[in-house]
């Protein structure tokens, strides 16, 4: 169905009535890496990434059109997707509050590129790579589409979830 057949539905007033959900859900913050064939790279933290298929092995991983990472991405034909220790929060700190327009985010952080070309984090709990298999739009982020080919575990201990670490200050606003 295009975009344009969807019906419009009225947002709902977050302070009010979509509030007790919020309040409750928890996700794992993932920093996503991509490399495009001019050897640009770029990554970010990112909150909307899921499993959606088991067999093959597919994710969703959702980036911010403001976002830098998401140019890079489009050119990119893998991406890097990594689950943070609960002690990372300064690695969290680094892909979300600053720019990849401004700030060579990878300078101080030990990476390599993977089989598939995208960079992965060195010190992270797990590095998962994928190829990019498409991507399309899900309102005001950018869905890809990701085979998962290989995981690495990284020294990283227990999981940092949007619950467990402080305030973060996204950059970019997430929507325009």
């Amino acid at each position: 169905m295009l975009e344009s057949q969807w019906p419009r539905i009225p947002t709902a007033d977050p302070a009010s009535d979509l509030a007790p959900f919020f309040e409750r859900v928890d996700f794992p913050y993932y920093l996503l890496t991509v490399r495009a064939p001019d050897e640009e790279m770029s990554g970010c933290l990112a909150g909307f990434v899921t499993q959606c298929s088991i067999d093959p092995p597919n994710f969703v991983a959702c980036i911010s059109r403001l976002n830098h990472t998401f140019g890079v991405a489009l050119r990119s034909a893998a991406m890097g997707l990594h689950l943070l220790g609960e002690d990372q929060v300064e690695m969290a700190r680094l892909f979300a509050e600053q720019t990849g327009d401004v700030v060579d985010k990878f300078a101080d952080v030990d990476w390599r590129i993977g089989t598939t070309g995208a960079p992965l984090l060195a010190e992270v709990s797990l590095a998962l790579e994928g190829t990019i298999l498409g991507h399309f739009s899900v309102g005001d982020h950018e869905a890809f589409l990701v085979r998962a080919v290989r995981a690495v575990a990284g020294p990283g201990r227990g999981l940092l979830t949007h619950r467990t670490s402080p305030r973060l200050h996204p950059a970019h606003p997430a929507t325009s």
